[in-house]
């Protein structure tokens, strides 16, 4: 398989990485550096090793898991999603952060699940796992430090209301996972 073929798979699976950290960066979190990370990591590994997963399974086991995947991942980011444009429209000052560890699991857990297929699919066009779910995973990485920076200078200026979009966001992912695999 070629290069180019593996880096354009790794960047559509790392697009919803981008897109979760780009709501979590919008987040009221003081240390977006530390964010960046504690998301990145995840989403990166998660990527790889769902990749290496879905090679590894074969189509029995895929096919079991895709009854209910895009059930899983949508009620995942919709309960996220769904707690941040809550948690946008409320007055307090304190809160409970959304990002806690069982959260970025989840969340890592719910935007990895394509990369299950595709590391199945690598298996039949016979591209070389190492290489490809490594590239993936970096991918991953990098899109969701940038996201959770981005996601910063975006909370910034447009402050709030930026959490309540976060929330849409996810919300949308969502949906259109469970859209996709429904249709």
């Amino acid at each position: 398989m070629e290069l180019f073929t593996i880096l354009v798979i790794a960047v559509i699976l790392a697009l919803d990485c981008f897109a979760v950290a780009i709501a979590a960066g919008s987040s009221r979190v003081s240390d977006k550096g530390r964010l960046a990370l504690l998301l990145a990591i995840p989403f990166g590994f998660f990527q790889f090793a769902m990749t290496i997963a879905g090679w590894a399974a074969g189509a029995r086991t895929v096919s079991f898991i895709s009854g209910f995947d895009h059930w899983a991942a949508f009620c995942i980011l919709a309960v996220i999603g769904g707690k941040m444009v809550y948690e946008g429209y409320r007055n307090d000052v304190e809160r409970v952060p959304v990002y806690n560890a069982p959260t970025i699991i989840m969340l890592s857990l719910a935007t990895s699940i394509d990369a299950l297929g595709a590391g199945l699919s690598l298996a039949f066009l016979g591209g070389h796992i190492g290489t490809s779910s490594v590239i993936i995973g970096l991918t991953s990485f990098v899109f969701a430090f940038a996201g959770v920076l981005l996601g910063r200078r975006l909370g910034e200026h447009l402050g709030k209301s930026m959490e309540i979009v976060g929330g849409i966001v996810l919300l949308v992912i969502g949906l259109r996972i469970l859209v996709e695999s429904i249709v």
